[in-house]
């Protein structure tokens, strides 16, 4: 059952989502079905590689181990792999097998599933800009900062899930005027902002502290936080066409917490002299 109308409170959105069964798109559950059959040839690197894909999935597996957490265990698990490690491939592959589809949730809702879509490669682009830009930060782990860039904004893709007559209202209000916030839109359609819905998320889901630190703007004095809070915005912009008038200050704002010129802000980013893709690739 859908959502069709704001919920009253952040509190009652938060309910509304403890409930609901979490999707993984259907490519990411066959791609899970097939490695199966060979999983005494794989490992936690490769397998983390396909869940890191899913932003639904990485948020299940994340939660799984929290849930699931031994009182042995004093250090959280801030990256994929280290997940795997401690559960196991075989393990793993019993406890999310069989898992709900997104396109499932969706059908008859291809707009809906369209806003989706694009929100997940939104993501996947934050997460790998996220991890370019730790590595010239010289970054101690910079899987912890891709993470936290590709969950970022997870809170949205439920919203595409669980109430997607609201998520395209937010959509078509800022498709008819650029200049509106997206906290605006949100607070005006959903009654909450999805940045505050998405940390009461990961108290809900009992995610790792330091990865809800880094998805919180709250704390962008940290390096480490602006790395993330950057590559996200640079992927938000970008998705909206490479002639977007904020990606200069996005890039300017880059060169700065790198200590760099633009030209090697794009070296980093791989992308060319100019600031854009090259023109083989697909910036989707």
């Amino acid at each position: 059952m859908f959502i069709t109308a704001p919920l009253p409170t952040l509190q009652a959105w938060v309910d509304h989502f403890s409930q609901i069964d979490l999707p993984v798109l259907r490519h990411t559950a066959q791609t899970l079905y097939a490695q199966r059959k060979q999983s005494d040839r794989i490992n936690a690197r490769f397998l983390s590689g396909i869940i890191h894909n899913d932003p639904l999935l990485t948020v299940r597996v994340l939660a799984y181990i929290e849930k699931n957490r031994p009182k042995s265990r004093i250090t959280d698990i801030t990256t994929i792999e280290r997940a795997l490690v401690m559960l196991g491939i075989e393990p793993f592959f019993a406890a999310f097998a069989n898992l709900p589809l997104v396109e499932d949730t969706l059908r008859g809702h291809p707009r809906a599933l369209l806003g989706l879509l694009k929100v997940i490669n939104r993501a996947r682009h934050a997460a790998r800009w996220a991890r370019d830009i730790a590595v010239a930060r010289y970054d101690l782990d910079v899987e912890e900062i891709s993470l936290a860039a590709l969950l970022h904004d997870v809170a949205e893709l439920l919203m595409w899930c669980s109430a997607p007559a609201l998520a395209l209202e937010v959509s078509d209000l800022q498709a008819h005027d650029h200049s509106l916030r997206s906290k605006a839109a949100q607070k005006e359609v959903y009654g909450v902002e999805l940045e505050e819905l998405q940390l009461a998320l990961a108290q809900l889901w009992q995610l790792p502290q330091l990865l809800a630190q880094l998805m919180d703007r709250d704390h962008a004095d940290s390096p480490r936080v602006r790395n993330v809070v950057l590559a996200v915005d640079l992927a938000r912009h970008s998705a909206n066409g490479w002639d977007d008038p904020a990606l200069p200050d996005d890039f300017l704002a880059i060169a700065d917490l790198l200590h760099v010129n633009l030209e090697a802000v794009y070296r980093y980013l791989g992308l060319d002299e100019n600031g854009r893709p090259p023109a083989s690739a697909n910036p989707g």
